[in-house]
């Protein structure tokens, strides 16, 4: 009963990613169920967004837990994400990969007066992963260093 006190309260959220070079792996990961940012729990991209190097998964297939690199994701694909809010801005936009797919939707927040254009959120500092909105309801957390090049539409 002592060491549950030190645990941090969490919640499995089924995901699909796409590892490099392993491919295609269909797991969990854990979300705070309160975020350290704000109220409320935390968020995938939060969570892929941490400094720490590793992340753990639990691979539905062989029902073990491993720690993957965040280097080695090209994305991170979380079905039915929480609702979006009605007043964000949107860019739509088209992404290149690193292994030939051509990946559109749309990379969605409030940005601030200076920072609305998809470059800015391209090049911002400490993110590895930028979220991006398809319309059946799923957001792909796309690792910025696997994306050759990427166009607003």
């Amino acid at each position: 009963m002592a060491k549950d006190f030190f645990k941090i309260p969490k919640k499995e959220r089924p995901v699909t990613l796409w590892v490099h070079p392993e491919g295609r792996v269909l797991g969990s990961i854990f979300i705070r169920e309160q975020s350290l940012h704000h109220i409320g729990e935390e968020t995938p991209v939060e969570l892929l967004n941490q400094i720490k190097p590793f992340l753990v998964i639990h691979r539905d297939d062989l029902n073990e837990y491993r720690f993957y690199n965040k280097s080695s994701i090209v994305r991170l694909e979380i079905e039915n994400p929480a609702e979006n809010n009605a007043e964000e801005d949107s860019i739509e936009c088209e992404l290149y990969m690193m292994d030939g797919s051509l990946i559109s939707g749309s990379i969605r927040g409030a940005f601030p007066p200076d920072r609305t254009r998809l470059y800015d959120h391209l090049n911002k500092e400490g993110d590895q992963f930028i979220p991006l909105h398809q319309d059946d309801n799923r957001v792909l957390l796309m690792n910025k260093k696997y994306i050759i090049y990427a166009k607003a539409l």
